[in-house]
C-alpha cells in the first residue's frame, strides 16, 4: 500500500504545473467538469473495481451502508448494473468506501487526487478538445475519440472465466468443483506466496502458472487423493477449475496521455485498458508506437490503427503488476480530406506510403475521381526560397481505378491530401416540371422529341394548359435560350413537335394556376358566416349549408345579395338584390317530407322558394327578425313576496311592475334602501351579441352563481313606487338586479376616523355628528370632504349655499358614513404654502428693519 501512495502521489505531483500556469488557466465550469467527467470516467471506474474485489454483494454493501449511518443508495452507481451518474464522486462517496473496508485511507486519498487533478489540473488545450466545435472533419485527429466517450466496456471483468492463457498471482480466487464419485466445492485464495491449499490434497504452488497448466498439474495431484481423477470421458469423477475474482494489478502509464499516472487495474486487463483509463493518448501522442515496459525492457509494441481498422488485438499483451505503459510523441501525420469513405487527420507509420494513406480512410468513395489524387505539401526547409514558396502542390496520377493503383510514393509529416469528387452536373438528362403527372428528370436519347418526353412523364393532366410548353435549352457558355411549343390537345399530341437536346428544362402549366381563386361570402344570422370556395353551380342553399345553417331568429323571407355591378359607372362597387327564402333552409327536415331536384341534380327538400344561384364574388346577407330575441330576465331578491328570476313582457316595463308582479313588498321592507345594480355597457353589448353568452348566463343563474360584472346604480324604491311616473322608476334592462333589504335602524362609520363604528339612526342629525360618533377624523382624514353612501346607493356631500351657508347630508338608515383620507398632494401643497409665508413673512420683517436703521 505504501508503494501505491508513493506512486500515485509521485504522479500527481509530476502532472502539477508551475505556479504561474496554475493562475493562468481557468477553472473549468460545472457544464465543463461534467463534460470532462463524462469522456473520462476513471475514477467512477476504480470505484466500481474495488466495490466488485471487495467480496460484498450488493444487498451486503446497502446494509452495511445502512449500518454507517449513510444512504443505503449512495454507492447505487458503482455497484454491478447500476446506472452510471454523470456526477462526479462526493466525499460521502469517497467516506462510505473508506468506512466499509473498501479501500484504504491511502487509496482513497489518492482517488481524490485523481479527481482533483482531472477537474484543475488537466492541461487547458486537452479540456477543450472535448468540447471544442470542429469545422471540418477532416481536422478530427483519428483514432483519438475512442477514448473520449464515457463507456466501461473497456474496463475488464473482475469475475470469471478467463482464457486459458492467463497468468495466476497472488490475490486471484479459483474455484475447484469435483463431480461423479465425490461431490465437492472449494473455494480457493492465491495466498501471497502464490499457492492454494486444497483440503485432503495439500498445497499447491500456481503463480505463474496459466490455466492449462493448472488444469495439468491438478490431474496429477487430484489424482493421488481422489483414485477416480483421471483424463477422459469415461473417468468417475471429474472436475472443473475457474477464476471466481481477478485480482488488481499496478501499471504506470506515461508519456502524452491525457492523464498519466499510476493505475490499479484488473490483472485481465491489457495496454489498451491502460490506455482508456487515462483517457487516451493526447493531441500530441501517438497511437501507432504505444510500448509496454516491463523489468525495464520493452515486452510489446502496441499500435492502435490494427485494433481500430482491423480488428487485430493480437498484439495487446495482458499487463503485470509494475508494467510501464509508455505513449510516445506522435509521428508524421497527413490530412486526408474530399472523396473518401473517412476524412480526418493519420498518422503514418514508418515506411507508410500514399496508398496506405488512402487505406486508413476507407478507401476512395462513390463519388471520387480515382484516377488522380493531389497533395498539398509543406516545402522542406533546405528547399524553401523568398517569395512565399513554402508549399507546393503534386499531382498524382493512378494506373487504376484503386488505392493500390496509385503510386507508392512517400508521405511526409504535414501533408494534405485531397480527392476531388467528380461533377455535381448531371449528362444525357432533361428534366420535365409542371403539370405532368411524374414530373422530374429522365434519360435523353440522341433524336428524343417533346412529345416522347411528355409521354415518358405520365402525361399532361386534365386541365393543363396547351397554349405553350417552354423548353429552356443550355447553351455552351451555361447561359439558355428560350423556346415553345403548342399542344394540340390532352393526349400530348403536339402542333409544332420539336427535338429536345441534352439538359433541357421543360415546363407544363396548370390552367388552375392562371385562375382567379374566385368566392363567395356569406353573414348575418348564420353559425359559421365567411368566405367559401365558388363553385359553377353552387346556389343560396349550399352556401347556408357550408356556413353551418341559419341561427335561431333568422328572417326567413327574403334575403339581401349584394354582387359586383357590370359597368362601374359613377363609382359603382355593388349592386343589392332581395332574394326570397322560406323555412326549408333552416334544415329542421322531417322524415317523409318530399325532396325535389332536377335528374343528376342534388335533391333539395320541397319549400316554395326558388334556388338562387350564386354568381362570384356575390356577398349573401341573412337578415334577423325585427325585434327578435330570448327573453331578457331581471333578479328581484330579498324582502318582496315572491322573489326570484323573471322574465320582461316587454321593453317598457319598470321597476314599479316589477314589485308588482312579485305580490309587492313585505312589512319588514326598507324600499328607500333598495340596492339596484345593472351589467356594465360593454358586458351588455357582449351579452347581446352572442346567443351562446346569453345561455351561459342562464346556466349561471339557474345554479345560483352571478358572476357579472356590474355597478351599483343610485335608485329610491319608496319615490318609484310611490309615483310611477317619476325618474325613480327606471325601464328595466336584460340583467338587472334589484335587492329590497330589511328595515335597518343603524348608520355605519367608516374610513379615516379614529373609531369606525355603527350607531342608532338619528333622523335630525347630519354627517358631522355622526364623524364625531366614530372618534372623529384621524391625522390622515379628511373630513371636509366626508361623504355618505345612502341606502338606495345614492352618494351625498357636504356643499354650501350661497358658498356661505353649509348644507351638510343626513344619514338615513343603512347608510354609510365614509371620512376618506387626506390626498398626499394636497398636504404637501399646504405645507410649501405656510413655508412660503414664513419665508415672505420674514423678508418683509427684514426690510422694515433695514428701513428703521
Amino acid at each position: 500500500m505504501t508503494r501505491l501512495v508513493f506512486a500515485v502521489a509521485a504522479a500527481a505531483v509530476a502532472l502539477l504545473p508551475p505556479v504561474s500556469s496554475v493562475r493562468a488557466q481557468a477553472i473549468p465550469s460545472p457544464a465543463q467538469a461534467q463534460a470532462l467527467l463524462q469522456s473520462r470516467p476513471d475514477v467512477a471506474a476504480q470505484l466500481r473495481q474495488r466495490i466488485a474485489t471487495s467480496g460484498l454483494s450488493a444487498d451486503q454493501v446497502r446494509a452495511r451502508l445502512r449500518g454507517a449511518g449513510f444512504s443505503e443508495g449512495l454507492l447505487n452507481s458503482y455497484l454491478p448494473g447500476g446506472s452510471p451518474t454523470s456526477e462526479p464522486p462526493s466525499n460521502d462517496v469517497f467516506e462510505a468506501i473508506r468506512r466499509l473496508g473498501i479501500a484504504g485511507s491511502d487509496d482513497v486519498e489518492s482517488l481524490r487526487t485523481m479527481l482533483r487533478d482531472t477537474l484543475s489540473t488537466t492541461p487547458a488545450r486537452d479540456r477543450q478538445e472535448l468540447t471544442r466545435p470542429l469545422e471540418n472533419s477532416a481536422d478530427v485527429i483519428f483514432g483519438l475519440d475512442l477514448f473520449r466517450a464515457a463507456t466501461a466496456e473497456f474496463l475488464p471483468t473482475l469475475d470469471g472465466p478467463v482464457d486459458a492463457n492467463y497468468r495466476l498471482g497472488p490475490g486471484d480466487q479459483l474455484v475447484l468443483i469435483l463431480t461423479g464419485d465425490v461431490e465437492l466445492a472449494y473455494t480457493l485464495d492465491v495466498t501471497r506466496e502464490g499457492f492454494v491449499v486444497i483440503p485432503q490434497v495439500g498445497q499447491i504452488g500456481v503463480a505463474n502458472l496459466t490455466m492449462s497448466q493448472l488444469e495439468s498439474l491438478l490431474y496429477s495431484r487430484l489424482s493421488r487423493s481422489y483414485s477416480g481423477v483421471r483424463r477422459g470421458a469415461d473417468a468417475p469423477t471429474k472436475f472443473s477449475v475457474s477464476v471466481s475474482k481477478l485480482r488488481s494489478v499496478q501499471v504506470y502509464l506515461t508519456g502524452d496521455v491525457v492523464r498519466p499516472s499510476s493505475y490499479r487495474i484488473s490483472s485481465a486487463a491489457t495496454a489498451m485498458t491502460a490506455l482508456y483509463a487515462g483517457g487516451g493518448p493526447s493531441e500530441t501522442g501517438s497511437l501507432r508506437a504505444v510500448s509496454v515496459r516491463r523489468g525495464g525492457q520493452v515486452v510489446a509494441t502496441l499500435d492502435v490503427y490494427d485494433y481500430l481498422l482491423r480488428g487485430d488485438n493480437s498484439r495487446d499483451i495482458r499487463l503485470e503488476n509494475g508494467d510501464v505503459v509508455f505513449v510516445p510523441t506522435h509521428g508524421p501525420r497527413v490530412r486526408i480530406e474530399g472523396a473518401v469513405v473517412r476524412e480526418g487527420t493519420y498518422e503514418l507509420a514508418a515506411g507508410e506510403t500514399l496508398r496506405d494513406a488512402i487505406r486508413h480512410a476507407g478507401g476512395f468513395g462513390a463519388e471520387a475521381i480515382t484516377r488522380r489524387v493531389q497533395v498539398d505539401r509543406i516545402v522542406p526547409p533546405a528547399e524553401r526560397t523568398l517569395g512565399g514558396s513554402d508549399r507546393s502542390v503534386i499531382d498524382v496520377t493512378a494506373a487504376n481505378d484503386s488505392p493500390m493503383g496509385l503510386p507508392a510514393i512517400p508521405m511526409v509529416a504535414g501533408d494534405r491530401l485531397h480527392v476531388y469528387r467528380v461533377a455535381d452536373r448531371i449528362r444525357n438528362s432533361i428534366a420535365v416540371n409542371g403539370h405532368v403527372w411524374s414530373s422530374g428528370r429522365q434519360a435523353f436519347t440522341p433524336g428524343m422529341t417533346l412529345s416522347q418526353a411528355l409521354r415518358a412523364a405520365g402525361g399532361l393532366k386534365p386541365d393543363a394548359y396547351l397554349g405553350q410548353v417552354l423548353v429552356a435549352r443550355l447553351r455552351p457558355d451555361s447561359t439558355r435560350i428560350q423556346m415553345r411549343a403548342a399542344i394540340a390537345d390532352t393526349t400530348g399530341a403536339m402542333v409544332n413537335d420539336m427535338p429536345l437536346a441534352d439538359d433541357d428544362d421543360i415546363r407544363v402549366f396548370s390552367l388552375t394556376n392562371f385562375r382567379p381563386s374566385r368566392f363567395v361570402a356569406i353573414g348575418g344570422s348564420v353559425r359559421n358566416g365567411g368566405q367559401f370556395p365558388w363553385h359553377e353551380g353552387i346556389t343560396l342553399r349550399d352556401l347556408v349549408l357550408l356556413s353551418g345553417g341559419l341561427r335561431e331568429g333568422a328572417y326567413l323571407r327574403e334575403a339581401e345579395v349584394a354582387r359586383l355591378p357590370q359597368e362601374r359607372e359613377r363609382g359603382t362597387t355593388a349592386i343589392t338584390i332581395r332574394v326570397p327564402l322560406d323555412s326549408s333552409y333552416l334544415g329542421d327536415f322531417v322524415v317523409g317530407t318530399p325532396y325535389r331536384g332536377a335528374p343528376g341534380q342534388p335533391a333539395s327538400p320541397a319549400g316554395t322558394a326558388p334556388e338562387v344561384t350564386l354568381q362570384p364574388y356575390d356577398n349573401v346577407l341573412i337578415l334577423q327578425q325585427p325585434d327578435w330575441q330570448l327573453q331578457r330576465t331581471v333578479i328581484l331578491s330579498g324582502e318582496v313576496r315572491f322573489p326570484g328570476r323573471y322574465a320582461l313582457k316587454s321593453k317598457s316595463e319598470r321597476i314599479s311592475d316589477l314589485i308588482l308582479r312579485a305580490g309587492g313588498v313585505t312589512s319588514a321592507a326598507d324600499a328607500g334602501a333598495a340596492y339596484f345594480s345593472r351589467v356594465r355597457a360593454a358586458t351588455a353589448f357582449a351579452a347581446e351579441d352572442s346567443l351562446a353568452e346569453r345561455r351561459r348566463e342562464a346556466e349561471r343563474a339557474r345554479d345560483g352563481r352571478d358572476t357579472t360584472e356590474r355597478i351599483r346604480v343610485g335608485v329610491a324604491l319608496d319615490r318609484a313606487l310611490a309615483r310611477p311616473q317619476s325618474d325613480e322608476n327606471l325601464i328595466l334592462l336584460d340583467d338587472d338586479s334589484l335587492h329590497v333589504p330589511f328595515r335597518r335602524t343603524t348608520v355605519e362609520i367608516s374610513g379615516a376616523v379614529n373609531a369606525p363604528t355603527a350607531v342608532t339612526v338619528n333622523g335630525r342629525r347630519s354627517i358631522t355628528y355622526y364623524v364625531s360618533a366614530g372618534g372623529g377624523a384621524s391625522s390622515v382624514g379628511d373630513a371636509r370632504n366626508a361623504y355618505v353612501v345612502q341606502p338606495n346607493g345614492k352618494i351625498e356631500s357636504s356643499r354650501r349655499f350661497l358658498w356661505i351657508i353649509p348644507r351638510n347630508p343626513r344619514p338615513r338608515a343603512g347608510a354609510t358614513v365614509v371620512v376618506p383620507l387626506k390626498a398626499a398632494t394636497s398636504a404637501t401643497s399646504d405645507r410649501l404654502a405656510s413655508i412660503s409665508i414664513i419665508v415672505q413673512t420674514i423678508a418683509s420683517l427684514a426690510t422694515v428693519v433695514a428701513i428703521l436703521k
